[in-house]
């Protein structure tokens, strides 16, 4: 298959629009647009809402002022990448219109539609789009709460990249031979290929700095996303640095000890390690809880077309903290969904139509080592209330030797590198 040409489709297709002045934008507003969240989701739909919705106002409120990516985090920790690499200013939008405000929304009245900042300033809208992230589930892992993430750091999410920055310098200062521990949660998370490109990029650093140092995965799941392709690199590229143990051999992990650095797993055993990598189980982030929009499964339901709340009108969500099975929770369907959502929450205020049949697009690349990569792609459609994958619309990269397959790994992690460019332009600039 195509991966780059059809990857880069779904990017492409609002840069032809057309802009306004921010002087033209108060004069002729057709209403007010608050956008909650500066990550993937929504630094997209502030973007598309700004060069689609030309005569409506935009505020995104995001905390922090910068943002850090958690996709290329990972290749932090293989020394492929240094932070500044995966750092993005809020400028662009700003010179697009948008009314950047870095601060924490600390409260959503739906019914007043009004939005409450930490700071207590109020922001009226009539249409917020959330895009608020995940949350961690604290109580989940026994002996592990924000206090033991500064020694097992989860590194989960980009915030001021301080927890990828903090399990880099642990990998950095293990004593030779040590042992690497991951604790991996069950599904829904964030990014489910996530923690493989992480172990794949820990053994590419170790392999050239700790030769003789092991990484044991204990996995709450017995299978995971391109595990082939991960499994194939793994033991052309490591040899038997890499032990995956799954939930059915005892992977789960119930309990950490932080201090003296020990994971239990479910029944009953104890590993050391010299470094632990502990991914908490999820859900939706506090303020999705807070304001009320979340069900018992801990995560937000939303309309499978519009993404609008499915317990609060003009208020969509999308991103990680939604409900869109079989999508995964990764940054390609957040600013893929986001110029759906803000096209559906806008049309209203603007006249135009509410698309009628959007498509959603997933695209993610995995780095394995060096100059070598591999990808799967997925087209979904809602139907009849519910989200299914366009048969016969993607795939995965194709398995088999390294010794036949070089220069397609090779292909495959530059296309990874333009993916990343051209997502993150399509967010920021």
């Amino acid at each position: 298959m195509n991966i780059s040409r059809r990857s880069f489709a779904a990017l492409a297709g609002a840069t032809s629009l057309t802009l306004a002045t921010p002087a033209l934008l108060r004069a002729q507003s057709a209403g007010r647009l608050v956008v909650i969240g500066g990550g993937f989701g929504g630094a997209s739909a502030a973007r598309y809402a700004r060069m689609a919705f030309p005569d409506v106002d935009v505020t995104l409120v995001e905390p922090q002022t910068s943002f850090v990516t958690c996709p290329y985090g990972n290749l932090i920790l293989g020394g492929k990448r240094v932070l500044s690499d995966i750092t993005h200013s809020y400028d662009g939008l700003r010179a697009r219109g948008v009314n950047v405000i870095h601060d924490r929304a600390q409260d959503i009245d739906a019914d007043g539609h009004r939005v409450t900042l930490a700071n207590g300033e109020e922001l009226e809208y009539d249409k917020l789009i959330v895009s608020p992230g995940i949350g961690f589930r604290w109580d989940a892992i026994e002996g592990y709460d924000e206090a033991a993430a500064e020694v097992f750091p989860h590194a989960w999410t980009g915030g001021d990249g301080s927890q990828i920055s903090n399990l880099r310098q642990q990998l950095e200062e293990m004593p030779q031979g040590g042992v690497v521990g991951l604790s991996i949660p069950g599904n829904p998370f964030r990014c489910p290929p996530g923690p493989y490109e992480r172990i794949s990029m820990i053994a590419h650093y170790l392999k050239q700095a700790n030769p003789t140092a092991k990484i044991m995965a204990f996995d709450s799941k017995d299978a995971f996303s391109k595990q082939g392709l991960f499994q194939d690199a793994w033991e052309e590229l490591y040899g038997d640095m890499i032990e995956w143990v799954p939930g059915n051999a005892d992977g789960k992990i119930v309990r950490v000890d932080a201090e003296n650095k020990v994971f239990f797993s479910e029944f009953g055993e104890e590993h050391r390690v010299d470094v632990g990598n502990v991914i908490p189980p999820q859900m939706a982030a506090s303020l999705a809880h807070d304001a009320g929009l979340v069900n018992d499964s801990g995560w937000v339901p939303v309309d499978q077309t519009t993404f609008e709340s499915a317990v609060a009108r003009d208020v969509h969500v999308i991103g990680d903290a939604n409900i869109a099975s079989p999508m995964p929770k990764s940054g390609y369907i957040a600013n893929s969904t986001a110029k759906t959502a803000v096209a559906a929450a806008l049309s209203d205020l603007t006249g135009s139509g509410a698309p009628s049949d959007p498509v959603y697009f997933n695209t993610c690349y995995s780095h394995a080592g060096e100059d070598y990569s591999f990808s799967v792609v997925g087209v979904f459609r809602p139907d009849g209330g519910e989200i299914v994958e366009t048969p016969d619309s993607g795939g995965t990269s194709a398995r088999g030797p390294l010794t036949e397959l070089a220069e397609t790994r090779r292909l495959e992690a530059g296309y990874a590198d333009a993916w990343y460019d051209s997502i993150t332009d399509d967010m920021f600039s």
